[in-house]
């Protein structure tokens, strides 16, 4: 039962509450000791969170889940996991986790109560308004950026806001669109909503998207403190493109995860993430902290 009850937490998709990190590399206190405690405390905090949301999405979803080719497998919709036991163990989690929160500041509780009762509006009702159900998934994503801040108390910039919101809703509607190519004429079986999406509606709409994250996150870099930061820019549109070539040929999409399977995709990002740590804190500054730190 322990194993299914972690399966059930859907640990895979835990990768998505490291945008609670980003707070404190670009407020420029990576190398601030002193904050990492709170913000490790606060990705715990969500990945309790976001794996009791998901373990009363796959309660509510049960019936569905098992029409559809891979969610079938899941712990609950198999039964191999009872639904008492999913709802106490959910709930227990997630009252750990609020309480927890409580305990870092009164604005990351509020923030964490916000995440919680969206993920589970959009669980109840929102998933089944077209574009909306896209829209609350891209919210969600920019209050795990908000709470990163909020729990190390630093200035939540607007680009912060503006590129989370933009990316995920890049991710979420390339999601959809996998759904759709995946399950074909079963599609609204399984999720509703689908019927009211093409694909075609969808590929306009992650060209939209894509488009402007990267004009968002280029006037960014433009406007920054440092003009070295567009040096980044290729590795972020690579980036991009790579996902778009991996939805359209290799059928990705689904499982955002298996984006950090892909070598093109890895590298892009660590070559990124590398990058904007050295232009922030300058190459010297940061071969001294961290010989200092070890």
């Amino acid at each position: 039962m322990l194993k299914d009850l972690i399966i059930s937490m859907r640990p895979k998709q835990w990768y998505k509450n490291l945008i609670l990190f980003v707070g404190i590399v670009f407020s420029r206190n990576l190398f601030d000791f002193s904050m990492w405690f709170s913000v490790i405390s606060a990705f715990i905090i969500f990945c309790m969170l976001s794996g009791g949301d998901y373990m009363i999405n796959d309660i509510l979803d049960m019936e569905r889940d098992k029409k559809h080719p891979t969610k079938r497998k899941r712990p609950i919709a198999s039964g191999s996991l009872k639904k008492s036991h999913a709802i106490l163990f959910a709930s227990l989690l997630i009252i750990l986790a609020l309480s927890g929160s409580y305990l870092i500041n009164s604005l990351f509780f509020i923030v964490s109560i916000m995440f919680f009762f969206l993920h589970n509006a959009y669980t109840l009702f929102l998933k089944h308004i077209i574009l909306v159900d896209v829209l609350t998934i891209s919210t969600n994503f920019v209050i795990r950026a908000i709470a990163g801040c909020l729990a190390i108390s630093v200035l939540i910039s607007p680009w912060l806001i503006i590129c989370a919101f933009l990316l995920a809703l890049f991710l979420a509607l390339g999601k959809r669109r996998h759904e759709l190519v995946l399950l074909g004429e079963e599609a609204k079986g399984h999720r509703k909503i689908l019927e009211e999406y093409s694909t075609e509606m969808l590929d306009q709409m992650i060209g939209i998207a894509s488009g402007a994250l990267i004009i968002s996150y280029s006037l960014y870099t433009f406007l920054a403190d440092n003009i070295y930061m567009m040096l980044t820019i290729p590795f972020a549109v690579y980036g991009l493109f790579r996902y778009l070539f991996l939805v359209h040929a290799k059928n990705f999409g689904g499982e955002t995860e298996r984006i950090f399977k892909d070598k093109g995709m890895l590298l892009s990002m660590i070559l990124w993430a590398v990058l904007v740590v050295l232009i922030l804190y300058g190459v010297p500054d940061v071969v001294v902290r961290v010989v200092g730190g070890v």
